[in-house]
């Protein structure tokens, strides 16, 4: 198991000198477990690149989904036979700037006060970036927001559509208006955050022939900034510009798209799911069942 563990540290993270320093080990030991699991197995695991640089042999990749689900056994039956009633260890979430922001802190303080053994660690990123890390065994887990609710290889559970909002200044053009029209977004400037790729789908397919730049400013806050500084029409998750619009910093347009974006759990087909990965699982259902009932109501 030890050489089980070392290798998907190594598969994770493509370098035996930072998998040395996160498993607190020298690199010849790290090096020496993995020549020892492929004399094991009889077959090589890694390929030695230039400048000590490493990436799984075929036999590396067909193991690595194999070594997790090792790894997860071990866990549960470490737990099971410690008799431990608590969850524990270590869940890292690849997540989104919005619903690390707008959706997380109340799931994250229920886990601090009642799962306190249990570390939960957020790694943000776009849609694209934490999807790669979940497949490559990186992340356990995955939340985030887009058009599509189907990944290559991965399994999605849809907690709904996130509402989006069409959010300008207060002294924009279009501020004052009872009604916008796609046709009317055309020429104008569209503002998306950190989920360019879903976003830009989205506008490509509602606002066909639309003229004026999409620009991807990189994060939330950032787009809500170039809203309120006049720069074009914001498109963002209601949550996140709910405070905003209350404050009169933006105003909200009477219009939005047709076609909606998810919210979403993904995580690795096939693969076993820890204790603590089904009970995150079931608080994140829970509380977006809660927020959906409160928007609805």
């Amino acid at each position: 198991m030890r050489q089980i563990r070392t290798f998907h540290k190594a598969a994770t993270l493509l370098s035996f000198s930072r998998t040395a320093a996160e498993l607190n080990y020298a690199q010849s030991s790290v090096t020496g477990q993995i020549k020892g699991l492929e004399n094991a197995l009889g077959v090589a695991l890694f390929e030695r690149l230039a400048g000590r640089r490493v990436r799984l042999t075929p036999a590396g990749l067909r193991l690595l989904p194999y070594a997790e689900r090792l790894l997860l056994l071990a866990d549960e039956a470490r737990s099971a036979t410690l008799g431990s009633a608590e969850p524990s260890g270590r869940l890292v979430i690849g997540t989104m700037e919005s619903i690390a922001t707008y959706r997380m802190p109340p799931l994250l303080e229920l886990f601090h006060h009642r799962c306190p053994q249990l570390e939960l660690v957020l790694r943000p990123g776009s849609g694209a970036e934490i999807l790669d890390g979940l497949r490559q065994g990186a992340l356990d887990l995955v939340l985030l927001i887009d058009t599509d609710i189907r990944h290559p290889g991965l399994e999605s559970t849809v907690f709904g559509p996130e509402p989006l909002v069409a959010v300008v200044a207060p002294d924009h053009a279009l501020a004052g208006r009872r009604s916008v029209t796609g046709a009317r977004l055309r020429d104008v400037p569209i503002l998306a955050p950190e989920s360019g790729r879903g976003y830009r789908r989205l506008l490509q397919r509602e606002l066909p022939g639309h003229t004026a730049p999409i620009l991807e400013s990189g994060t939330v806050e950032s787009t809500k900034r170039w809203a309120a500084a006049g720069l074009g029409v914001g498109l963002l998750p209601e949550v996140a510009v709910a405070e905003d619009i209350a404050a009169g910093a933006l105003v909200a347009l009477d219009w939005h798209p047709p076609s909606a974006v998810y919210t979403q759990l993904v995580r690795r087909r096939r693969t076993p799911l820890s204790r603590e990965m089904r009970l995150f699982i079931d608080r994140v259902a829970t509380l977006m069942a809660e927020e959906n009932d409160r928007i609805a109501a």
